[in-house]
């Protein structure tokens, strides 16, 4: 359904814009429907990037975004909204995403005009309270309030709600829990998976490993705008080989295990993988030279946006420098 290859976003910075932060490189990953795929890293990683170049909040600065089999990288007003149809996010911070001077009622109506013209208002009010309805909100709770007047819980069922109303194929969710109580957390993680079992494709931002492992098919790790580590959920996380992977699973509190079974588990994973990278030995194994890319091209030395092996069945893994200014541990 989405698919992102060798996406890249460039910014320009310092005095007249001399100078690039790549803050995202060479991202390839797609999303399938029914499936929900977890982008992982820290702040400044990317991750919220990725979503907003998907949502076309912002201009990729190279790389493609095909979406249902169409190149959808570059859209004019027109087809931004027929896109709009099929996809839509839903934020860390849901009040951003309403007009505090209206009520909910004209955010909804401002919606019916826009894409439902033809719809009469006994029609658009029965599909309202269906989509309110799947969400678990009552109708008179929310219609006629402000936003201010609403939960952070309530605001981000609202904006699932809207994307229900438009029969979307795609959700970009970006750390929609972060800012929620324990007991609503659950609410909208157990909304995600109801959808994802409709068939909606979702893209899951996030910075917490424990969400991702909740409600992920597929995790893809990043780092400085580069994904390290991907593929099926339980395989990242049984068996993480990335360097970086392993930091941050070793950084998460274990209910089940001291902090010093933590630490010996990952000093044994550690010294099978010292003075090792899997990416180049897989190269070498396939008689290419080291440093090349992925995907063939030329690299000279190991690229900033080097690419992926797979070392086992839906498991990926990248070089294992965690930066572009570190020399990789194969001395390539």
């Amino acid at each position: 359904m989405l698919t992102l290859s060798a996406l890249d976003k460039v910014y320009k910075t310092g005095t007249f814009g001399t100078s690039d932060l790549h803050a995202v490189r060479h991202v390839s990953l797609d999303v399938q429907r029914g499936e929900v795929v977890s982008l992982i890293g820290e702040s400044g990683s990317g991750k919220s990037t990725i979503g907003k170049m998907v949502l076309h909040l912002l201009d990729s600065t190279g790389g493609t975004i095909t979406f249902d089999g169409q190149d959808v990288t570059r859209l004019g007003f027109r087809a931004r909204r027929d896109y709009y149809r099929k996809v839509q996010g839903v934020f860390q911070d849901p009040f951003s995403s309403f007009n505090p001077i209206f009520k909910v009622d004209r955010t909804f109506e401002t919606l019916r005009r826009t894409y439902f013209p033809r719809v009469s208002q006994s029609d658009w009010r029965g599909r309202l309270e269906e989509a309110l309805g799947a969400v678990s909100l009552e109708p008179g709770d929310i219609l006629g309030k402000f936003p201010h007047q609403l939960s952070g819980g309530q605001l981000q069922r609202l904006l699932i709600a809207r994307a229900l109303l438009l029969d979307i194929e795609l959700l970009v969710a970006d750390e929609i829990i972060s800012m929620l109580d324990a007991s609503t957390r659950i609410d909208v993680l157990n909304l995600l998976g109801e959808l994802k079992s409709r068939g909606l494709g979702i893209l899951f931002v996030t910075h917490d490993l424990s969400l991702g492992n909740y409600v992920s098919d597929r995790v893809v790790i990043l780092y400085k705008g580069r994904i390290v580590e991907q593929g099926v959920t339980s395989a990242v996380f049984d068996d993480p080989l990335h360097p970086y992977t392993r930091d941050l699973l070793a950084s998460v509190p274990h209910l089940d295990r001291t902090w010093d079974e933590v630490e010996a588990e990952e000093s044994q994973r550690s010294a099978r993988l010292a003075g090792r990278c899997l990416y180049h030995e897989a190269l070498a194994a396939q008689g290419r030279a080291l440093g090349e890319e992925a995907d063939g091209g030329p690299a000279g030395g190991v690229p900033d946006d080097v690419g992926l092996v797979e070392h086992a069945p839906g498991h990926f893994v990248g070089c294992f420098r965690k930066a572009a200014e570190e020399e990789c541990p194969a001395g390539a």
